[in-house]
């Protein structure tokens, strides 16, 4: 109501409508009158007020059916209407709140239009030139390139740039505006392990299907920028997208945000990354075994009885992988070699660590490890002329803990 109040004041128009459907048909047709030809219709966020009450399925639902009363009035009036122009974050589903407007046209995955909400490199290179010096080109890159929506050039998250040019420091400016309490929620929930969101699949269903009451996770997280198009294939003529984070700024902050989750302190979990660091780096084996030993060992019972983990193997890989990624380490989720798929390659400090992980039933099967050898999972990364440690990571799903954590050279 206050932006139509506002709309009214700026323009003269008057209006004794009581509802905000009256009111702005009432405010299309006087201005198309006024000035004498059809009017431009401009809504920014159209999706705010439901995504800011995601966690509050009923109110969230009585805001959709708001909106669903008031958008339909661009269709009823589009004799009076030039132009209409929505952006949001989300598109939620024609049916539940486009229902009275399906004349649109939907451009978020246009490769056409796919470089109009991002800066370039171009743009880095040609506009934002004199704020270059002094900053390393390729950092930024890595912090915050990486936005694609099926066009051949990936983009800039703007607000970061900005920031970025401002404070002169990298930051996960973008992420941190909100936090994403009801998206990790969601994870946990559907027993999302972390290994698998830098390789999610989606079709152009999926990914347009988006509504309060059913949000697949990888609509969820493809809307809502944490996720992006990282390459597609024609399967059978249906378009098949694969997803993966964007940048090193979401893959680090989402990763940290699940590690809080777990945690629930904030001051131990940096203590516990802080940690994690230093042993690489002083390639302490036996500290990261005590280290994460201790972290499995402080998450309370009740979590485990209070979320459905089908796949204890994933989600107990996924807590090694959130913390090495919540340093913004190079990882590499089951790398491919003609031997098969090691669960998870790190590198780091000119040192390549190659990990596997098993659920076991007895206190050491030697399975991991096992495995690491006979596969030859090292073989590919020989070339690199760096040192390779295969670490295998058996758990015990009784005992909820590291059973085994096994350190080999290769």
């Amino acid at each position: 109501m206050a932006q139509l109040d506002a709309v009214e004041k700026e323009t003269g128009v008057e209006s004794h409508y009581d509802t905000a459907s009256a009111r702005f048909r009432h405010i299309i047709q006087m201005l198309h009158s006024q000035a004498g030809q059809r009017v431009a219709v401009l809504v920014d966020e159209y999706d705010k007020p439901i995504l800011d009450v995601l966690d509050e399925p009923e109110v969230a639902r009585a805001n959709r059916d708001f909106l669903r009363g008031l958008y339909s009035t661009i269709k009823s009036n589009d004799a009076y209407i030039k132009f209409t122009f929505l952006t949001g974050v989300s598109k939620f589903s024609k049916v539940h709140l486009f229902s009275g407007l399906n004349n649109l046209t939907d451009i978020t995955i246009d490769p056409r239009y796919s470089s109009i909400c991002g800066y370039t490199e171009a743009d880095l290179d040609t506009v934002f030139a004199p704020e270059l010096p002094g900053l390393d080109r390729d950092e930024i890159r890595d912090w915050y390139n990486g936005y694609s929506w099926r066009g051949d050039e990936k983009v800039y998250n703007p607000f970061d740039i900005l920031l970025l040019f401002r404070s002169r420091s990298f930051e996960a400016y973008w992420f941190e505006t909100g936090t994403p309490t009801f998206l990790i929620e969601t994870l946990f929930k559907r027993s999302v392990s972390s290994l698998k969101l830098d390789e999610m699949m989606g079709g152009s269903d999926l990914l347009s299907t988006f509504d309060v009451d059913e949000i697949a996770t990888e609509a969820l997280l493809f809307q809502t920028g944490y996720l992006t198009i990282t390459s597609e294939e024609n399967l059978g003529g249906k378009s098949l997208y694969r997803l993966g984070y964007p940048n090193r700024e979401v893959r680090q902050s989402l990763n940290e945000s699940l590690l809080r989750y777990l945690v629930k302190d904030s001051s131990r979990q940096m203590e516990n990354s802080v940690q994690l660091y230093r042993l690489l780096e002083a390639n302490d084996f036996t500290g990261l075994e005590t280290l994460f030993h201790a972290f499995f060992a402080s998450i309370p019972y009740e979590w485990y009885t209070n979320n459905d983990i089908a796949n204890f193997e994933g989600y107990y890989a996924s807590v090694f992988y959130s913390y090495f990624a919540g340093l913004g380490l190079n990882i590499t989720v089951e790398d491919s070699s003609s031997h098969g798929r090691v669960d998870m390659a790190v590198h780091f400090s000119d040192h390549i660590y190659l990990f596997e992980f098993k659920v076991v039933e007895l206190a050491s099967e030697g399975a991991a490890m096992a495995q690491l050898q006979a596969k030859g999972y090292a073989d590919k990364y020989r070339s690199l002329d760096q040192p390779i440690h295969l670490i295998g990571v058996e758990f015990s799903k009784d005992t909820r803990n590291i059973t085994a954590f096994e350190v080999a050279g290769a």
